[in-house]
């Protein structure tokens, strides 16, 4: 069996690498490349590849949203992640995209042809050191000291969370009993962490992260 693949890379280096890799696998033929998540969803439609080996962080779309909305468009295509990042909100927002594994940059050939292989098969692929801090995550998340953004401290998570939920700076303020310009430099201190421009972006951000729940109809 040949497994068709298409990357999604934004760095045309490492796609010569991939390139050159999947060439000289004799059951990976390469049949679409995209510099970005809008259009890996249009080279996806446009192939129908078994994977997408996917990385994270491109311009415009970006690859835990394309990754979304190929498990609904295309449901029977496998997404490998294969990015530089490692942090636990990356991993943990793919996986709820709907990514059947996670790979960072520096695997060698054959772990990245092999979970090419695995996902294809059906399985979870997750490089030794993920699956490991994975685990740790499910058998006690705040003991392992693994929960999503670890750079944030104690408030900021607060914050984040009752953002994620909807919820104003002064109905923030009120919840917490802090003052709404100590939740605004929160919130300021909060974006520049996430790397986002913006409260709607960091709602998407934390929302992906497991953050926010069923969310609140209204500040409080």
């Amino acid at each position: 069996m040949t497994i068709r693949v298409v990357m999604a890379d934004d760095h045309p280096v490492f796609r010569d690498g991939l390139r050159g890799l999947f060439e000289a696998t004799p059951d990976i033929e390469l049949v679409g490349e995209a510099e970005d998540g809008a259009a890996v969803i249009d080279v996806v439609a446009g192939t129908s590849p078994d994977v997408v080996v996917m990385d994270l962080k491109m311009p415009g779309l970006d690859g835990v949203e394309a990754t979304r909305r190929l498990a609904a468009l295309a449901p029977r295509c496998r997404v490998l992640v294969l990015t530089m990042f490692e942090d636990d909100a990356s991993v943990f927002a793919s996986m709820r995209a709907g990514a059947r594994g996670y790979l960072v940059k520096g695997a060698d050939a054959s772990e990245i042809v092999g979970a090419i292989r695995a996902v294809t098969a059906g399985e979870a692929v997750f490089g030794a050191a993920l699956a490991t801090r994975i685990l740790g995550f499910f058998a006690s998340p705040r003991a392992s000291g693994l929960m999503p953004f670890p750079d944030l401290t104690d408030r900021e998570h607060e914050i984040l969370e009752l953002i994620a939920r909807g919820l104003s700076n002064d109905a923030i303020a009120a919840r917490l009993g802090i003052s709404p310009k100590t939740v605004r430099n929160g919130v300021s201190v909060i974006l520049d962490k996430l790397e986002v421009a913006d409260r709607a972006s960091a709602i998407v951000r934390a929302r992906e992260a497991g953050l926010g729940g069923e969310g609140e109809p209204g500040p409080r």
